[in-house]
């Protein structure tokens, strides 16, 4: 029996025992909302997080579904590839990438991370696995478990799509003062791009109303220099002052980790002095979600915030919105939410017929997906969730869809109208009869 099939074999014992509700036992979440209560059983899926292998010929990698794509990125690149869209931070593994709706830069040309997988070996809630693929008796499955947030099945393993690459990657950065025009040039960078390949990575950064900046990334044999911004260096800072830069492939990829994107001053490690005695070693997506999650269990925040006097509101979002949305959205934004910068990545699909009922996009459409995390402070108290829910209902009237994997205040009736719940209900049925997971309402909004 190889190692794969043996932690498959003792999954299934597990969860045939369950009795009740079971959850995933696991060490680290990329989640941003809190839970209420637990599970009776907790099913423990920290030993899925190997490679098995690849096939360069046909470009695809088979891997465990509770892979960091730290771990995978580092497996691939020394075999000249890597997977065809690799999410921003070192810890989130590929399976929740699929479950939970994964994007980065080479999305305008290869789509969401879902839209990279071939095939997928799936633990059902009753202890049964399956295999599903785009055309097998589960296609329904396979089409099913992006956005479902494990509550219809537990992915094992699974085949993606991988990607030759080169040692380095040249970025250039184009400033823009005028969001109409820098929407457009989004647009059109993504459109030339997927004809005639002058770019491989596409994604922006909103600084205000009057900065914003587009970044084209090309992979290259050859780089004159290779800036290290995973210490004392900060990229993102480097947008609004550079034209030009080159970073190693890898160094590429995990630009945002380092400070997390720009959150790292949260934590005041944007200060040189603070950045150079925490280290290397700790600047990293991975340090800071522990130091969130303290802070979220102790109460710490929130005593704070109350000792500064002021109301404080979490906003963390991911939205995909339509490219001739962009502007009124981003002008709502600035107006109501006030949170900056923004990051900003467009996305096409690379299969246009393909139908994810739970996240529907329409394909003949170029989608720009919003990034913006703060807290929004104010000194009226406002209701629980207030800033979050002027963002749905906004993201729904403008057309767009919003992930979930932070918190939501849809009401019941909107959120299954925006999620399809006719198409949810009958996967329910067929892959989860006894209800042993939770609802996709009650895990993502109730938080249960």
């Amino acid at each position: 029996m190889s190692s794969f099939d043996a932690k498959k074999q003792r999954l299934i014992d597990e969860m045939k025992a369950a009795e009740g509700g079971v959850s995933l036992g696991k060490d680290t979440s990329n989640l941003f909302r809190d839970r209420k209560g637990a599970a009776q059983k907790k099913l423990n899926v920290r030993d899925f997080h190997d490679v098995i292998g690849m096939n360069a010929e046909e470009q695809w990698v088979e891997v465990e579904g509770m892979t960091p794509y730290s771990e995978l990125v580092d497996w691939l690149l020394p075999h000249g590839f890597m997977p065809a869209v690799v999410p921003q931070l070192k810890s989130i593994t590929i399976g929740g990438a699929v479950v939970g709706v994964g994007i980065e830069a080479t999305s305008f040309r290869y789509g969401l991370v879902h839209e990279t997988i071939l095939e997928m070996e799936v633990l059902l809630p009753g202890g049964r696995v399956v295999v599903c693929t785009p055309t097998n008796e589960h296609k329904d499955l396979f089409y099913g478990l992006p956005n479902s947030y494990g509550t219809l099945g537990y992915i094992l393993k699974l085949k993606a799509k991988i990607i030759p690459v080169k040692k380095y990657v040249r970025v250039t950065h184009e400033k823009f003062d005028d969001s109409a025009k820098f929407f457009n040039a989004l647009e059109e960078a993504c459109h030339t791009a997927r004809k005639e390949g002058i770019a491989d990575f596409i994604d922006g950064v909103i600084f205000s109303d009057r900065e914003m900046v587009l970044s084209r990334g090309r992979f290259t044999d050859e780089a004159p220099y290779a800036h290290d911004y995973t210490y004392m260096h900060i990229y993102y800072r480097t947008l609004q002052k550079r034209k030009e830069d080159y970073l190693t492939t890898r160094d590429y990829i995990w630009r945002w980790d380092t400070d997390w994107f720009w959150c790292s001053k949260t934590f005041l490690v944007q200060n040189p002095i603070v950045r150079f005695f925490v280290g290397r070693k700790r600047l990293n997506s991975v340090t800071y979600t522990k130091i969130m999650r303290w802070s979220a269990r102790t109460g710490f925040g929130e005593r704070l915030t109350k000792w500064r006097g002021v109301h404080a509101e979490s906003v963390i979002q991911d939205l995909a919105m339509p490219i001739e949305s962009c502007v009124e959205f981003l002008t709502f934004l600035l107006r109501e939410i006030r949170v900056l910068p923004i990051w900003v990545c467009p996305s096409m699909p690379a299969d246009a017929t393909a139908e994810y009922p739970l996240f529907h996009l329409d394909h003949t459409k170029l989608y720009v997906d919003f990034g913006f995390w703060d807290v929004v402070h104010t000194k009226e108290k406002h209701p629980a969730g207030f800033f979050n829910r002027k963002v749905e209902v906004e993201v729904e009237k403008l057309g767009g869809i919003k992930s979930l994997y932070s918190e939501s205040f849809f009401p019941k009736e909107e959120f299954w109208k925006i999620y399809n719940k006719a198409q949810y209900d009958r996967l329910k049925k067929e892959y989860d009869p006894e209800g042993k997971l939770r609802d996709l309402y009650d895990k993502c909004v109730l938080k249960a």
